[in-house]
């Protein structure tokens, strides 16, 4: 066998081995969500702070998702403003909110790029039994799916709680995007996001309208 045969058998060879490695990874991450859902199910059918136990009027048959799209995962650094401002959001029971315009995130997603706001509590807001809110950041929007395929006040985020490092990557996994506690019962108010919270995007990924 000559050298240049054996070269690109090796080549192959190689290329095999990344593609089963990238395999795996998309493999390994598809098991994590399909956890992370078994769990948000267990968590409604028998969690004592499920809205479904505050309210038995409303019947639990299951959270619907889109399926898992690993294109609806990004890494972005939080971007805040030099000086945040207090703004108000509404909840859905009409009441106003003060909350902090913290900062943003960017993701590009087919050659565009996106901004997610990020908000903060107040100081005023973490009082004692509340201090796990000093450092959370409050992800919500809307998209193209809301009210459509998805819950027509909106959707929330979760990502980790605010790093000290300016250069941290954080995780938007919008597999994980959710519904607030009032998409099930309206004994619940929530924040609805702001008109700026719109992404002019489907994001077709994360929970979808529990309610025809």
């Amino acid at each position: 066998m000559n050298k240049k045969i054996i070269s690109v058998l090796i080549l192959f060879a190689s290329l095999s081995l990344i593609d089963c490695s990238e395999n795996e990874l998309g493999s390994e991450y598809f098991s994590q969500i399909q956890k992370h859902r078994r769990q948000t199910d267990s968590l409604f059918k028998y969690s004592d702070t499920s809205p479904f136990k505050r309210d038995n009027s409303v019947k639990y048959t299951a959270i619907k998702w889109f399926d898992v799209n690993p294109d609806f995962v990004f890494k972005s650094r939080l971007i805040k403003y030099e000086n945040p401002d207090t703004v108000i959001v509404l909840g859905t029971k009409g009441e106003e909110r003060n909350q902090i315009k913290y900062g943003w995130f960017e993701f590009d997603f087919n050659k565009v790029r996106y901004k997610i706001n990020v908000y903060k509590y107040l100081e005023s807001d973490i009082t004692p039994g509340r201090e796990m809110l000093k450092n959370y950041l409050a992800v919500w929007f809307r998209d193209q799916t809301t009210g459509k395929e998805t819950y027509e006040v909106g959707r929330y985020l979760e990502v980790e709680e605010e790093s000290a490092d300016p250069n941290y990557l954080y995780s938007l996994d919008f597999n994980k995007a959710y519904n607030p506690y009032c998409a099930y019962t309206p004994i619940y108010s929530c924040a609805i996001p702001r008109k700026e919270d719109f992404i002019d995007l489907k994001i077709e990924a994360g929970e979808k309208k529990y309610h025809k």
